[in-house]
């Protein structure tokens, strides 16, 4: 008998039958009495098995495909304590888990298991925490039973407990929880519906003015603050895209900075052009021995985005709150006033064109993205330097 393999995710994904096999089972090492089974076919799923009531019953826990190993093995130890205990997991747990499906917190288990495939880790982790702890009041209630009442209650607490900003993304994740639950069949209704967002999203439509660009850019501190925060003004790009920007990323000759997939917004790589300041910010840092990462210390990137926020709120004391997500609206409104066309304006922020468009128009406009991108370095050059800009109004 094969001894039991300690499997992984990379072996669940990638283990292939043995030549002249249609079938092979390997045994898991970490959870007594799961197993994977292949086929021939492709087919992978995950069983238990254990000797219970004088058999052997192999009991199927699901497809490979939809459950992972760490969820895999967590059913596996609940079905060993049952049989423990003398209960039957095909009637008792069985029945068991059913019920739970309804129960807001095994809704929120399985909403996780279904979407980890299909968001980024970051994305994920946020998704769990707003469920998990501002939404913890929740968890014995059946999601049928959750009102708009309840919710907006909550929702209260949470403006008061962590402000509205907070209350209001732990909304939409709750939103976006319960419309999936609707597409499984678990409730009727969406609760969140209706109820009230706690903010006024006025710092949506923020754009700096160039006089407050320029005051941002000479009191950025000459730190990796500093340079995330201009590095933002000239490209526009997302401050994780910056925070977390790679050495290996960045081509000097080319003078590009390579996004792959991973780390964009819509799951598509980009190349976006570097302007020459751009690039001397960027040389100002100085590489680290055997360190990735442009900014940050550690296995992680730029980290302490509030105290460093607040230290140049005050050293520029603009009258109007801002955000560094407003210095990426400023570009794009910046590019239009320089006369770049709108959609070339768009595809140097990565926005995608509608469906039509991007269907039958391959072009990436390479050359008109980097002539906008070093035009508008030019007017930041200028406005920080006190001089006339190129800037010209256009007509309506």
């Amino acid at each position: 008998m094969r001894k039991p393999t300690k499997l992984t995710q990379t072996i669940v994904n990638s283990i292939k039958l043995p030549a002249g096999k249609d079938e092979d089972t390997i045994a898991d090492r970490d959870a007594p009495g799961l197993k994977l089974r292949i086929r021939k076919e492709g087919a992978r799923v995950y069983l238990f098995q254990r000797r219970f009531a004088g058999q052997h019953p192999k009991i199927l826990i699901g497809d490979a495909s939809s459950w992972t190993l760490e969820a895999a093995r967590r059913r596996a130890r609940e079905m060993a304590v049952d049989m423990d205990n003398g209960i039957d997991p095909r009637t008792e747990k069985a029945a068991r888990i059913e019920a739970s499906k309804t129960i807001f917190e095994g809704v929120v288990r399985d909403y996780l298991e279904a979407r980890q495939r299909h968001m980024k880790p970051r994305s994920l982790e946020e998704c769990k925490r707003h469920l998990e702890k501002h939404w913890a009041p929740f968890r014995k209630l059946p999601i049928a039973g959750i009102e708009r009442a309840t919710v907006a209650g909550r929702l209260r607490e949470l403006v008061k407990a962590s402000g509205p900003v907070a209350a209001d993304r732990a909304r939409s994740t709750l939103r976006a929880m319960f419309a999936w639950a609707i597409g499984e069949g678990l409730c009727e209704n969406n609760p969140v519906v209706g109820t009230n967002k706690a903010s006024n999203d006025q710092e949506r439509e923020r754009a700096l003015t160039d006089a407050e660009l320029a005051k941002v850019w000479k009191g950025a501190p000459d730190n990796h603050y500093g340079a995330i925060v201009k590095l933002c003004i000239l490209t526009g790009a997302r401050k994780g895209e910056i925070a977390n920007m790679r050495w290996s990323e960045i081509d000097r000759k080319a003078r590009t900075l390579k996004l792959p997939s991973t780390r964009t917004k819509n799951n598509r790589s980009f190349e976006l052009p570097l302007s020459n300041l751009a690039m001397e910010v960027i040389d100002n840092i100085g590489e680290r021995d055997a360190r990735d990462l442009v900014f940050g210390n550690g296995e992680g990137g730029y980290s302490g985005w509030s105290h460093s926020k607040a230290a140049l709120d005050q050293t520029v004391e603009l009258k109007e709150a801002w955000t560094l997500h407003d210095l990426r609206r400023t570009l794009r409104t910046g590019l239009g006033r320089l006369g770049v066309a709108p959609h070339i304006a768009e595809a140097c922020l990565n926005h995608l064109p509608e469906k039509l468009i991007r269907t039958y128009d391959k072009n990436r406009y390479e050359p008109e993205k980097r002539a906008a991108f070093d035009r508008w370095a030019a007017h930041i050059a200028a406005i920080v330097a006190g001089k006339r800009s190129n800037v010209v109004a256009l007509k309506a």
